[in-house]
């Protein structure tokens, strides 16, 4: 039963660290995203 608890958290953990990085790719990615297009408008491309 200990094992069980024990294994349970760790998964719990890494579920969350993992939701955390997705979170923050899905930050840089759009940051970058943002930078893209105010070059683009700063060029005055159409």
């Amino acid at each position: 039963m200990r094992k069980l608890v024990g294994l349970t958290m760790v998964a719990g953990m890494l579920m969350v660290s993992a939701c955390n990085t997705v979170a923050g790719a899905g930050k840089d990615v759009s940051s970058a995203g943002k930078t893209v297009t105010k070059a683009a408008d700063n060029s005055g491309a159409k």
